[in-house]
């Protein structure tokens, strides 16, 4: 049986060069405002945003086009305190035990520690999950492929689309992250990939001033 998809021209308007230098500049200085914000208000973001927001997250390349991801977008202060207790109680045992000296050294810059207020603070919580399997009609596993590359992809359009909206997240990865599938109650298909708090800093927000890697340092052109 023929499966092949029908394929359509893809076409965008045309653009002098120096059209596109401006706007991949302009895109660079836009994003390169961009900082992990872990001081959050408690301001109301409209729901409308953050569908955008997942829309565009969506809109990112996967491995055989099977998009597989699933986004939990979470409002209610309920969950949002349940995902609190659990993440601080994983938190607070890898600070304690799991993480080596040599760790733990690397984050002393960040000023980071187990205590993770902005979970309850923030308005929205997106949680990205990852499928590492389907179901067909009739109950069949479907393999994935390549699903972290594609769900780390549409994560990165996430935090973008995120910055473009105004808004600000931080990347929240508590280890290991099983609770968030209890809490949700998610099947058994998926496994949860990354936590982002989203809304607006807090009027005293503080980020560490670090500086980023020149191009020089960090790529290699051969012409």
């Amino acid at each position: 049986m023929d499966t092949t998809k029908e394929h359509i021209y893809y076409s965008r308007p045309y653009r002098s060069d120096q059209d596109h230098i401006q706007a991949s500049k302009e895109y660079f200085n836009q994003l390169n405002e961009r900082r992990s914000v872990r001081d959050f208000s408690d301001r109301d973001v409209p729901r409308e945003v953050i569908e955008s927001i997942i829309k565009t997250a969506a809109s990112a390349p996967s491995g055989a086009h099977q998009q597989p991801w699933t986004f939990c977008v979470i409002r209610s202060s309920e969950l949002k305190s349940k995902i609190r207790e659990a993440a601080e109680q994983e938190e607070k045992i890898s600070y304690q035990s799991r993480m080596s000296e040599e760790w733990l050294e690397a984050l002393k810059p960040i000023g980071t520690d187990w205590n993770k207020p902005f979970l309850e603070i923030a308005p929205w919580i997106i949680i990205v999950f990852k499928q590492a399997f389907s179901y067909d009609v009739d109950g069949n596993k479907v393999k994935h492929y390549y699903v972290n590359e594609s769900v780390g992809i549409a994560t990165g359009f996430l935090i973008s689309a995120i910055h473009q909206a105004g808004l600000v997240t931080l990347t929240h990865t508590p280890s290991p992250m099983n609770f968030l599938h209890q809490i949700l109650e998610r099947p058994d298909n998926e496994r949860p990939f990354m936590l982002l708090p989203v809304g607006h800093p807090h009027p005293d927000a503080k980020v560490p001033d670090f500086t980023r890697k020149t191009l020089k340092e960090m790529a290699v052109f051969y012409e």
